[in-house]
């Protein structure tokens, strides 16, 4: 019988140790990476004048996004954290029954439900395992923490909140100049490919297989209470109304109401825009809330629950405006016309789709925003794939697969749950970083060979 720890194991465990000592906050990442873009704005003959006027405009350009990113966070911890669905974390965290077993079913389950919502995902997936850390002793807490973020890190983008796709889906959505070269490109053309969901299946497989077999076993496992983070069992409130105030907070009669207004407001727009064509993310917002005043049931446990969820968009609230400054830089000066240009000349039709995978992993480490990504590169990636004859749907997946990459070290995603967790981008980085060597040739291998299947 073999002793000891799984090679994989071993190298989890070292890259995970190096991590907690090197690896720097997430708020550090962002201000490293506007000095970065500064210098090669000026380093490509942008005046430093230009790139800080780009930057304070751009700073508050995603106000709108950052509020509907915090709501993302808010409606899938209010909807997590209901009642129902915290006694359904409960039965789900009795499944596992190992610390392996543990990491592997949290990573499977992170992925799955961020095929539908990567918000959903990464709330419910962190109270899965603060409830799973409870219940099975000496699991290693950076590695389901790992786990728990891989939706973000593999395969959300090939699924229904994949912001690309949606944009492109939707004619409202699309800018002109984009709308010129693209068109309309429905959802089934996209995510709902036979090669999109291949690809996403090989992913989920090999992501599971990478977390059960690195995850160290019990006598090496550093737990929650070797981190220092206190664990406490779901939470499902009890209260007993004495005053007629009080009373009120605990009738169902307003939420029932209100609620029914919303998703009566939501089938209107699936009637207008067309099926799949109203999945945005206002739309998936609203659905969220109204869900979440159903599934409370109370208007006090619905309030209650959005106050314990504030303190997790702590990092989106204040990070945003900065990777707006960013966006700013790159999209209004010369910077995005250099990178069009570049773009054009060192593609050809062979080398199109690793290109493009390769650069949208790169510039996501710089605009770690899905949908605002893509409005950056979509016109010269779009017009390339014209004009190499590719498959435009296909492109949009070869986008939103690479896209996913650079999540696995830019702890920018991470907030969220790190929030719920307790812990630190450090900790969770070293197992994410495992899973990066591994997805980086896999996901440009893929995109390449399944590009000659159109």
């Amino acid at each position: 019988m073999r002793n000891g720890p799984s090679p994989l194991a071993r190298i989890g465990a070292r890259l995970a140790d190096a991590c907690e000592r090197f690896f720097p906050d997430a708020f550090v990442f962002a201000l490293g990476a506007i000095a970065l873009v500064f210098i090669a704005g000026v380093s490509v003959g942008v005046h430093p004048s230009s790139l800080v006027t780009e930057f304070g405009k751009g700073f508050w350009s995603l106000v709108n996004f950052t509020m509907q990113m915090a709501l993302v966070i808010v409606g899938g911890f209010v909807v997590a954290s209901s009642p129902p669905i915290a006694r359904l974390t409960m039965r789900l965290a009795s499944i596992p029954k190992t610390p392996r077993g543990a990491v592997a079913f949290v990573a499977a389950f992170a992925m799955l439900s961020s095929l539908i919502s990567w918000g959903l995902s990464l709330i419910f997936t962190g109270l899965l395992v603060r409830e799973i850390t409870r219940r099975i002793e000496r699991v290693d807490y950076r590695a389901i923490g790992a786990a728990a973020y891989l939706g973000l890190g593999s395969v959300w983008a090939l699924g229904l909140s994949s912001s690309a796709a949606l944009l492109q889906a939707t004619p409202s959505s699309i800018p002109p100049r984009l709308m010129e070269i693209t068109g309309v490109i429905p959802l089934t053309q996209t995510i709902f490919t036979w090669q999109s969901i291949l690809l996403a299946s090989i992913l989920i497989v090999m992501s599971i297989a990478i977390a059960y077999f690195s995850a160290p076993d019990a006598a090496n496992a550093k737990t929650a209470k070797d981190l220092g983070v206190p664990i406490e069992p779901v939470e499902v409130e009890q209260f007993e109304a004495k005053t007629p105030g009080e009373r009120l907070e605990q009738t169902p009669i307003l939420n029932v109401l209100i609620a029914a207004l919303m998703f009566w407001f939501l089938i209107t727009q699936f009637r207008e825009k067309g099926g799949l064509a109203a999945l945005d993310l206002n739309n998936f917002n609203f659905a969220f809330l109204a869900l979440g005043l159903l599934l409370h049931w109370r208007p006090r446990s619905f309030l209650r629950a959005v106050g314990k969820s504030v303190p997790a968009t702590a990092g989106v609230l204040i990070q945003f405006p900065f990777y707006g400054g960013i966006f700013g830089m790159i999209s209004n000066t010369s910077i995005a016309y250099g990178l069009e240009w570049a773009f054009t000349k060192i593609t050809t039709k062979e080398t199109f789709p690793v290109v493009v995978a390769i650069y949208s992993a790169v510039l996501g480490m710089f605009v770690p925003s899905g949908g605002g990504k893509w409005v950056v590169e979509a016109t010269y990636v779009m017009g390339a794939a014209r004009q190499w004859g590719e498959n435009l749907g296909w492109t949009v997946q070869i986008y939103n697969a690479s896209e996913a990459l650079p999540n696995l070290i830019n702890p920018f995603w991470m907030l969220p749950l790190m929030g719920i967790l307790g812990v630190k981008a450090r900790d969770l980085a070293g197992y994410s970083v495992l899973q990066l060597a591994f997805h980086v040739p896999v996901v440009i291998l893929l995109c390449w060979l399944l590009a000659h299947t159109f």
